[in-house]
């Protein structure tokens, strides 16, 4: 069953990628032509994101990047484009 959920209860929304890192939270969403196109998710402390960017205030993920969405948010792995499944291991 599909549900609906308003755009006003995804801000703060704790977003993980597909393997179980926290990955932030959604800071804002980006709209073109009145369908939602990305989300702006802010790198916040012990976040995957700092470890992998660094400084960076966060990234822009594409709204075909995200898989689910009810309490928490969960995008797929590739949404950092200079992550590297290689390097890790």
């Amino acid at each position: 069953m599909l549900k609906m959920k308003k755009l006003s209860e995804c801000y703060d929304m704790k977003v993980f990628t597909d393997e179980g890192d926290y990955f932030g939270d959604v800071d804002e969403l980006i709209i073109q032509n009145n369908r939602i196109s990305g989300w702006r998710v802010r790198a916040t402390r012990n976040s995957f994101l700092t470890q992998v960017l660094g400084n960076a205030k966060g990234v822009v993920v594409p709204h075909t990047l995200v898989k689910s969405m009810g309490d928490i948010m969960i995008v797929s792995r590739s949404a950092v484009p200079s992550y590297d499944p290689e390097a890790e291991e």
